[in-house]
């Protein structure tokens, strides 16, 4: 059964970092590109950042370019975002995603509030 567990969430002031866990089960993540995406309230789920499934190439949304950093730890079957230099437009639900099999599977979310 495959699972996506997000966890590191929480409440930080504007400039401070958080990184955020995305623990994969029942697959292995070395078979699938990763990626992270945000839904702000009342708006759409995006895409955040991207991995490639040996970690060689990544990807990010403009919003979020030279701030965030999306990693992978193979062995621990884990994936991570590093958020540097948070803003407030950055307050949003962050979902881990993963293609396995030809479906789709997303974790439950982690909440992360930038406030000051």
């Amino acid at each position: 059964q495959v699972q996506l567990v997000e966890s590191g969430g929480g409440l930080v002031q504007p400039g401070e970092s958080l990184r955020l866990s995305c623990a994969a089960s029942g697959f292995s993540i070395r078979t699938a590109a990763m990626s992270w995406y945000r839904q702000a309230p009342g708006q759409e789920r995006k895409l955040v950042a991207i991995i490639s499934r040996d970690g060689g190439s990544t990807s990010y949304a403009n919003s979020v370019k030279g701030r965030f950093t999306i990693s992978r730890d193979n062995a621990k079957n884990t994936v991570y975002l590093q958020m540097n230099s948070l803003k407030d437009e950055d307050t949003a639900v962050y979902y881990c995603y993963a293609p396995v099999g030809g479906m789709a599977y997303w974790g439950k979310g982690t909440l992360v509030t930038v406030s000051s």
